[in-house]
């Protein structure tokens, strides 16, 4: 079983929502961190949000302000990222990504595991 397995993913038009999931094995909020990153093409991987211990819920990128939130499920078995009035400069991939016995940070490379990612692409 792969510990981070995301979906959710698709073809939205601008100002649809969509709600990507990540299916957690072998972390959990309460000990660890889970983030969500993105990729454009062409351009770095951008941190997104993060829940995880000590540091609870971190929100990092400005340009999803407002409009992206992070969540768990009762059991903590899944990391949900809520994305509302999507535009087409959310258009990437979408990673999770866990970070074992430490809170969340910004630095991408501190995270020592990642899912396969899921397309998301705003277009009309």
């Amino acid at each position: 079983q792969l510990p981070l397995v995301e979906s959710g993913g698709g073809l939205v038009q601008p100002g649809e929502s969509l709600r990507l999931s990540c299916a957690v094995s072998g972390f959990t909020v309460e000990q660890d961190s889970i983030g969500w990153f993105r990729q454009a093409p062409g351009k770095e991987r951008e941190a997104i949000s993060c829940i995880g211990t000590i540091t609870g819920i971190m929100d990092f990128s400005d340009s999803v302000k407002g409009r992206f939130t992070i969540s768990t499920d009762n059991n903590n078995k899944t990391v949900y990222l809520q994305m509302n009035t999507l535009k087409p400069e959310d258009t990437a991939v979408y990673y999770c990504a866990g970070r074992r016995g430490r809170g969340c940070t910004s630095y991408i490379f501190l995270y020592d595991t990642w899912g396969q990612g899921t397309q998301v692409t705003v277009s009309s």
